[in-house]
């Protein structure tokens, strides 16, 4: 990924594995376009969901543009996201095997201007499993003091 960042979901490392991540445009209105431009968007609680063999982003929050008065979006509607059919059809089957769900994961402009999704293809992780990853990244931060301070 290489961009211009606009939102990450920062809580989806934490609460799922993620085993494997796709690129994937979306059908935007004009004013969604500004809003994102001025950095104006929230995936934390979004989520992709299939509806009739296509993928969709849900509840992704891309607030109205100030200047867009009656041509403005709804902040929360549906947005279609653009993959090849062949994609569509590997994510498909891949949230039909028990416990995986597809995530959004980052938010960007690509460097020709276009905006696009980084989906995640993730398993959702247990209790102990989050308390595991907690206590790896302790001790690594820890492990870098020390090291920093032994030489």
């Amino acid at each position: 990924m290489t961009g211009t960042l606009i939102a990450e979901n920062r809580k989806a490392r934490h609460n799922y594995f993620i085993e494997d991540t796709i690129e994937a445009g979306l059908v935007l209105t004009g004013t969604e376009v500004k809003s994102l431009r001025a950095g104006r968007a929230n995936i934390a609680e979004a989520y992709v969901a299939p509806n009739n063999g296509e993928l969709e982003l849900v509840n992704a929050h891309f607030a109205e543009y100030k200047q867009g008065n009656r041509f403005n979006h709804d902040p929360r509607r549906p947005r279609k996201l653009l993959l090849k059919r062949r994609e569509i059809n590997k994510l498909l089957g891949s949230v039909q095997r028990a416990g995986v769900t597809l995530v959004p994961l980052k938010l960007y402009f690509n460097e020709r201007g276009y905006a696009k999704l980084l989906v995640g293809i993730a398993v959702g992780k247990k209790q102990h499993d989050k308390r595991q990853t907690i206590k790896e990244r302790d001790w690594k931060r820890e492990k870098a003091r020390l090291m920093k301070h032994h030489r």
